[in-house]
């Protein structure tokens, strides 16, 4: 047996300064080809398995209509919330024109409110019946 130079290591297919025979590259293909079977059925199966999770949930919420009903909720609060915010802008911005005290800033408020109201009826009236709930 030769002996070894500090630098010198033994390689993967060495072990007690025996060598065993390399596999050949037909040996390592077919491994590498099974083992990436594997790995695919089971990234399959996981996949398989999260997706009807996902699934089932997104059933839930629609079949509810929760998600429908917040998107409504949503649209109603801000139809409503800017009708009133515009209206308060514009009779702050006359009492401030014309050096009055809140009188237009009240008017315009109950504008915006009046217009929020009726922006909101509009939008009742467009859904069908039984369409949230």
């Amino acid at each position: 047996m030769a002996q070894r130079g500090a630098g010198d290591e033994m390689g993967p297919q060495e072990r007690d300064g025996v060598r065993k025979p390399e596999p050949s590259v037909a040996d390592e293909d077919a491994r590498l080809k099974a083992r990436l079977d594997r790995l695919s059925t089971a990234l399959d199966a996981q996949t398989a398995r999260e997706g009807s999770q996902q699934k089932s949930a997104r059933e839930k919420i629609h079949s509810s209509g929760t998600g429908q009903a917040l998107t409504l909720g949503m649209r109603v609060l801000s139809e409503f919330l800017a009708a009133v915010l515009v209206g308060g802008f514009i009779g702050w911005g006359i009492d401030e024109l014309a050096g009055t005290s809140p009188a237009f800033l009240i008017i315009f408020l109950l504008l915006g409110a009046a217009a929020g109201s009726w922006n909101v009826y509009r939008l009742a009236m467009q859904l069908p019946p039984g369409n949230v709930g």
